[in-house]
C-alpha cells in the first residue's frame, strides 16, 4: 500500500531531492495545486495567473516512513516564517503549505506546527498554512527530477535554502 502527501515549500525544483533520496519514498512529482485553473502551465503559474503554488506530490510507503517523518523532513526544507515565498523565490506561487488528506494528517501537521512554534527555534511566528488537498497537476516533463538533469542550476537554486537550513537546523543533519 502507498499513500500520497503534498507539500508546497517554494521552488519545486528545490523540494524534490531531499524526499526523493529518503527511504520509503516511491516517487516525487513536481506540480501545481491550490489554484483555480485546470491543467495550468509553468508559465501561467509563474505569471500568477492561476492561484496555484508550486508543490510536490510524494508517493510513499507508510510501512517504511510515517507521515510524521515526512512532515519533519518538510520543515527542514522550508522557511516556515515566510508566508509569501521561500528564499529567493517570491510570490503566492511559492507559499509554504502542507496539504492534508484527512483529519489524521491535519492533526499530525497541526501538532507538528505547534511544536515548532513553541520550540523557540524561530524568532518570528510560524506561518505555514495547512489546507485540504486540492487537485494536483503534474508539471511539464522538464521540471521533473530537475536536480538530476540540471545539477549546476540546481546547486545555484538551493544556495540560499542550504544556508538557511544550516543556520536554523544545525542539530538536524541536512539532506540537501
Amino acid at each position: 500500500m502507498v499513500k500520497i502527501a503534498i507539500f508546497a515549500g517554494g521552488c519545486f525544483w528545490c523540494m524534490v531531492r531531499p524526499f526523493d533520496e529518503t527511504p520509503g519514498i516511491k516517487q516525487v512529482i513536481s506540480g501545481y495545486t491550490g489554484g483555480h485553473t485546470v491543467n495550468p502551465t509553468y508559465e501561467q503559474v509563474k505569471a500568477h495567473l492561476t492561484g496555484h503554488t508550486e508543490a510536490i506530490k510524494i508517493v510513499y510507503d507508510p510501512a517504511i516512513i510515517s507521515y510524521s517523518d515526512l512532515i519533519a523532513l518538510y520543515w527542514q526544507q522550508t522557511d516556515p516564517t515566510d508566508a509569501m515565498g521561500q528564499f529567493q523565490d517570491r510570490g503566492d506561487n511559492y507559499r509554504p503549505i502542507i496539504f492534508v488528506a484527512d483529519n489524521y494528517e491535519r492533526k499530525i501537521a497541526e501538532d507538528s506546527r505547534h511544536a515548532l512554534a513553541t520550540s523557540g527555534r524561530f524568532d518570528q511566528p510560524i506561518v505555514t498554512k495547512i489546507e485540504a488537498i486540492q487537485p494536483f497537476y503534474p508539471a511539464e516533463p522538464e521540471h521533473q527530477e530537475f536536480y538530476k538533469h540540471h545539477p549546476q542550476r540546481y546547486q545555484e537554486e538551493i544556495a540560499k535554502r542550504k544556508k538557511f537550513t544550516k543556520n536554523n537546523w544545525r542539530q538536524v543533519e541536512s539532506v540537501n
